[in-house]
Order: C-alpha cells, then structure tokens, then sequence
C-alpha cells in the first residue's frame, strides 16, 4: 500500500481534506445566522472536545487496520462491510453536488480574471453550470488517478500554501477597509445571552463535524496510509487548529466586506455568488481580489472534493483489485452521471421535484442527515466492537490523549450525534448547521414522512449495534 512521503505530506492532506469551501462561505453564513461573536464558543467546544478525538478515532482505525472503509469495517466484524459501503455510498452522493459547488468557484474564478460582469442568475440560467460541474470532476478525478504521492500529496503541497497565503494577504487588506472595526466587533463579540438557543450549539456541531470531514471516512483512507512514527493526537489537534484557523481568517476578510458595503452577514451562495463580486467591483485593486477570492474558494473545494473521491476509488481498488486509474474512471464517469441532475437544477431547465432544486434536496437530505449518523456509526463501531485496544496500540506513546480520545468517542460524541439525529425524527427539527448550502428554505416537511422512515431505519441498525455488545466477544481487550 501506497504511504505518504513524510509527516508534513500527510498533514498538508489531511489539512486539506479538512479546509474548503464550507471554511470561508459557509463558516461566515452560519456565524451570521447565529449571532456573531456568541456562535464562536460553542463551535470551539465542539471541534476541540468532540471533533479532534473523532479525527483520532478515524486515523488510529485506518493506520491499525491499513485498509480503506470497507476493509477496516470488514475486518472489525464480517457483518459491517455493509456500513463501509454506506458511508462510501453517502460520501460519493455528497461529492456528485459538492462537485456542482466547485465548479461555480471554477467559473467565477474565470470571470474575475478574465473581468466579466456576469451575475448568478445569470450564470445559472445558461449551460455554464454544467460545463464547469463536468471539469471540476475531470479535474478531481485526473488528480486522483496519479496515486497518493503524485496526486493528493503533490497537489495539496502546492494548492494549500497558497490558501493560508491568499488569506493572510486578504486579511491584510481588509484592515484598510471602512468597515472592518465594525466588522470585528460582530464577528468577535460574543452575546452570551442567546447561548441558551439549542439552535446555535446545533449549528456549531454541524459546521465543526463539516468543516473538519469528521464522518466522512476520509481520516480513515488518509490514515492508512500513515506511517507508524505520526502521532495521531498531536496530529488531530494540528489539523483542527489549521482547519479553525481558516476559518477565522475568512472570518476577518467577510465581515469587514460585509460591513463595508452593508450586507447581509447571514447571507450564503448569494453573499459568494451575487453580492461580494458587486463589492470587489466597486473596490480599488477589486479586481485583483475578486481573483485572489475566488481562487481561494476553488482550491479549497478541490482538495476536499479530491479526499472525497479517494474514499470511494480506495474502497472500490480494495474490492475489485483493479488498477487506480480504472477505478477513477469508472467513478468519476459515474459521480458525473449522478452529479447531473445536480448540475441541471441550477441551469435553465431548473430541474426539480416539487418545485425544489434537486441539488437543495439532496444537500436536505443526504448532506443534512446523513453526516451525524455515520459519525454515530465510526464511533460505535471503533469504540464499542473494536475496543480500547485499537487505540492502546495507535496511541499508545500518548497516554494522555489516550485517555482523552477514548472516553469521549466511546460515550459522548455517540450520545450527541444521537441526540440530534433524534431531535430530527421525533420533532421534524431543521438544522441549518448541517447544510451545505446555507440560507436554503427548509423543505422537511415536503419529506418528512421519508425521512423518518430512513432514520429510523438507521437508528434500529445503531441499536442492533450496540444491543449485539452483549452476545459477541470483541477482539481487543477493554
């Protein structure tokens, strides 16, 4: 099996994965939505206490069991290879609209550097949409056929430098603008009076487990490939605080925009897509930022729609013993085909079911749902079946996080994800938190009925789970 070349290869990877477009449109979207400042504290609890030990969990699984999804689901129990392709299944559904995203950044990115005004209605009303959805995928998928080194290492060597160093340059620019002392002030003045608003923890917890690909299955594949001297505390703690880091940084060159030009903080697609490139036309140097912006939210969806896609081309390489480079085919011309009716929803013939965008359906329903309970599943399965020994002998040098990571996976995260997975069934509650897509009208009850049928489908395989501890033996001492 393929390794990275060094410890930095690894965590340049897997910062990667982590930092993309839901750091900069979508953290600024949900901070807006939820009370600026105050949004702030419950979203570090939730990376740094739930989030890194996730991250822990998903590499110490890969690296002992040096398999893809499948594989290590596989081989903890025969039974759950079933969950491995679900998760595949899932993460490959995200990435057939996650794709569609990409290739709007790919096609401003165009525009800004070529100077066309064009606007987002105007954009999604022609082809356009389609044309950049087909090159993003092309583009994911050659990078991926060239292997862990000279693809996902190599690109994201180059691909995330650029990002901290387009951010911090942005930053820097954003302290000249009029509105950036009232724009701080929003985004780092906590109200602690609205902490009591479930709504706002909730949303923490879906931008923290999003932000970080916590759930996805990617820390597992990337950490297969790990070499035994990476400690995985040190290196979880890493890629949070890299990945949260980003996150403020766009934090600091949004809100002084915002501010500046009177917009709507809470604003999502429409803020990226419609009202900022309005703004950079007024700016001095506006061209040169709305370059420099919209490259940033290009690179940052390309290295997490690269970790997405090797998910499934690892799993798929693990099963059939086919080449890399045919399994990238085969799935890329497949995430094309499913990506379509994404990409055509958001072009004139506006495809839909119910008068809703196939591409907001999805993100309500698989993006929304889906990600809390594959995070239940990794957490029940590599704490309750496959035991303390997996992660005594990962992290056995680091008996401090030892005895952090393995309480926490084990009891709390299952306990919040099913709580909230709970809440979505029993009072049919949204969570905006957990969109890709922020701002989008919540259409659950147009699916509710099917919706409660999947999670508790769902739930009933959680407590088949965890009701079978009883009657088997786990292969790892307690």
């Amino acid at each position: 099996m393929e390794q990275w070349s060094s410890r930095l290869g690894f965590l340049l990877a897997a910062i990667g994965s982590a930092v993309g477009i839901g750091n900069i449109w979508r953290f600024s979207s949900v901070v807006g939505q939820n009370g600026g400042g105050a949004y702030l504290i419950p979203y570090l609890l939730a990376v740094f206490v739930c989030g890194v030990p996730l991250l822990a969990l998903e590499m110490a699984a890969g690296r002992h069991y040096r398999g893809d999804v499948v594989t290590v689901f596989h081989t903890v129990r025969d039974r759950f290879r079933i969950i491995g392709w679900l998760i595949c299944v899932i993460v490959f559904l995200i990435l057939s609209y996650y794709l569609v995203i990409t290739g709007w950044t790919l096609a401003y990115l165009c525009f800004a550097a070529t100077g066309s005004a064009v606007s987002f209605d105007g954009f999604t009303g022609s082809p356009l949409p389609l044309l950049f959805f087909i090159v993003s995928a092309l583009a994911t998928g050659g990078i991926i056929s060239l292997g862990v080194r000279g693809g996902i290492e190599r690109i994201t060597t180059i691909l995330l430098p650029l990002i901290y160093l387009i951010l911090g340059v942005m930053v820097v620019y954003a302290v000249t603008l009029p509105g950036f002392n009232e724009g701080i002030t929003y985004f780092l003045t906590p109200d602690f009076s609205v902490l009591g608003d479930p709504g706002i923890w909730s949303a923490a917890v879906g931008q923290a487990f999003f932000s970080l690909s916590v759930g996805y299955g990617i820390l597992i594949t990337y950490g297969a490939y790990m070499d035994r001297g990476i400690r995985i505390g040190r290196s979880s703690l890493i890629i949070a605080a890299a990945d949260t880091l980003a996150s403020m940084l766009a934090g600091l060159v949004i809100f002084p925009l915002v501010f500046t030009f009177g917009l709507e903080p809470s604003m999502g697609a429409q803020l990226a897509f419609t009202t900022l490139p309005r703004a950079f036309a007024l700016m001095p140097f506006g061209r040169a930022f709305a370059v420099a912006f919209f490259f940033l939210l290009f690179a940052a969806a390309l290295t997490s729609a690269i970790s997405m896609l090797e998910v499934g081309v690892a799993s798929v390489e693990g099963s059939t013993g086919l080449s890399r480079r045919r399994v990238t085919l085969l799935l890329t011309g497949l995430v094309i085909l499913i990506g379509l009716p994404s990409a055509l929803s958001y072009t004139g013939i506006a495809l839909s079911v119910g008068g809703i965008r196939i591409l907001d359906l999805l993100d309500e329903t698989v993006g929304t749902m889906a990600l809390p309970v594959t995070a239940l599943l990794i957490a029940v399965v590599f704490t309750w079946y496959a035991g303390r020994g997996l992660l005594e002998k990962e992290m056995g040098s680091e008996p401090g996080w030892l005895k952090v990571v393995y309480p926490v996976t084990k009891y709390l995260a299952p306990a919040v994800l099913g709580f909230i997975t709970m809440a979505r069934i029993v009072y049919a509650l949204d969570f905006p938190g957990w969109h890709l897509l922020p701002g989008i009208p919540y259409i659950g009850i147009l699916l509710q009925g099917s919706t409660t049928v999947i999670l508790l489908s769902v739930l009933v395989l959680v407590a088949a789970l965890l009701c079978g501890l009883t009657g088997c033996r786990r292969p790892d001492r307690e």
